[in-house]
């Protein structure tokens, strides 16, 4: 019987995942392919033999999404599978008129063939958008639940822009492991703040051997996801956390909505810095679709390593990337550090940007003023260093998750931005935790 020819579209996360998960040993199927985007330079690579298992002894091609209607042609691909995630449901439904017109059908894996079940109790924080605040809400519930005396061990959504095979299992402990494992600064920035905190962090590609390392040495593990996507691992408590900045977004992204849908609790994050009739909308919204879920308001205050940098000078602000990217914002941390400190001017970098960061611009032409940290990799680390200290600024504001300058040299005064969790009522994650810690015999 001829096997169902599959294309998966992806961007080397969700999937390998979904690989992984539903066909690495299922012979019904053969994967002829996957398909990158959102991520420079993930393109071009292997899906390797050692990862993809007997059936697929010379590995799996990885390909650049825009040549996906020939490779339907060219592979006779029966079927596409959407795996990639923070994507407008018009994107994605365009995606499928694309790929049904290519003669293929179009498919979306759900929640439950991909979620893997763990020996110990998971948490999982996911959000309904990038940018919405699950990497501060994670900390936050690593925090509590190692105040209440339990060994937690967090798993971070896949960042595997490397050595795939060297990329499988993950364990960081310290510094020192963000260098053994060449991480981008992408992946410093969410790795290194739960290692800060004295929290074990395992990421990698295959994570059915992660879960299984990580079950070794935790009482409870926390799902720390990465964009707006699913766990991969199938939760005893659900925190999404939304963005009133940016209000509808939770019932209009994919799979964002998802998670809105199956959260037991939903956080309003930055209510500080939003308005009240935005989250309105978003709290009619959470009531529409899921109407028994617990509702907590937070805030995210900001504060500055020094303000004397920012307050009356010509700034220039750096943020989280992927933020700025495909998550759409046109403002971060370092943008609302810069008004609340008093910054003279918010300095445009467009005209001093180089090589692969002109070409984020270009390809993100909402970025605006800002200037977005992009690190995938030894060259655009070097570019966003030199368009650092190419920009004709007073100081550099930096709103990133770490500290860039432990990477790069910035020649000019800067200050970092820091931010937190900071719930306004009750209910609150303690209280939230505290049930889930009883429930599960671990109070």
């Amino acid at each position: 019987m001829r096997r169902t020819r599959v294309i998966i579209m992806g961007a080397a996360g969700r999937d390998f995942h979904n690989f992984n998960t539903v066909y690495r040993a299922d012979d019904r199927y053969d994967v002829v392919a996957f398909t990158a985007t959102q991520i420079p330079n993930i393109e071009g690579r292997k899906y390797p033999a050692e990862l993809a298992g007997p059936l697929y002894p010379k590995g799996i091609p990885i390909h650049p999404e825009p040549e996906l209607s020939d490779l339907i042609r060219d592979l006779k691909a029966d079927e596409v599978v959407f795996a990639y995630s923070d994507v407008s449901y018009n994107y994605v439904m365009t995606k499928a008129a694309l790929v049904m017109a290519c003669g293929a059908d179009f498919k979306v894996l759900g929640a439950a063939p991909t979620m893997l079940k763990s020996k110990v109790p998971v948490v999982a924080v996911v959000a309904v958008r990038t940018g919405s605040g699950k990497s501060q809400t994670s900390r936050k519930v690593c925090q509590l639940l190692r105040a209440a005396g339990k060994k937690v061990v967090a798993i971070r959504h896949p960042m595997p822009y490397g050595d795939l095979v060297k990329q499988k299992v993950q364990r960081y402990s310290s510094l020192e492991d963000l260098q053994k494992y060449e991480c981008t600064v992408e992946e410093m920035e969410e790795y290194e703040p739960h290692i800060v905190n004295g929290t074990i962090i395992y990421a990698g590609v295959d994570y059915e051997a992660i879960l299984r390392e990580a079950e070794k040495e935790a009482d409870v593990i926390v799902w720390d996801g990465g964009n707006n996507d699913m766990a991969f691992y199938k939760p005893d408590l659900t925190i999404t956390v939304a963005d009133p900045h940016r209000p509808g977004h939770e019932i209009s992204y994919y799979p964002g909505s998802v998670n809105l849908r199956l959260a037991d609790v939903v956080i309003i994050n930055k209510i500080d810095t939003s308005s009240r009739l935005n989250i309105d909308v978003v709290r009619k919204n959470i009531a529409a679709v899921n109407p028994g879920a617990v509702v907590i308001e937070a805030a995210s205050p900001i504060s500055a390593e020094d303000e004397k940098v920012i307050r009356n000078n010509r700034v220039l602000v750096v943020e989280d990337g992927p933020t700025l990217t495909h998550g759409e914002m046109t403002y971060g941390a370092g943008h609302v550090a810069a008004r609340k400190y008093g910054a003279k001017e918010i300095v445009d970098p467009r005209p001093w940007v180089v090589n692969s960061i002109a070409e984020t611009f270009k390809k993100y032409p909402h970025i605006g003023t800002l200037l977005p940290a992009m690190g995938y990799g030894g060259k655009q680390i070097h570019d966003l260093e030199e368009t650092i200290n190419r920009v004709e600024c007073d100081s550099v504001v930096i709103g990133t998750p770490i500290d860039l300058r432990r990477i790069i040299k910035i020649k000019k005064p800067s200050t970092r931005i820091y931010y937190e969790l900071d719930e306004i009522a009750k209910p609150d994650l303690h209280e939230i935790l505290t049930g889930f810690l009883k429930k599960h015999g671990l109070a």
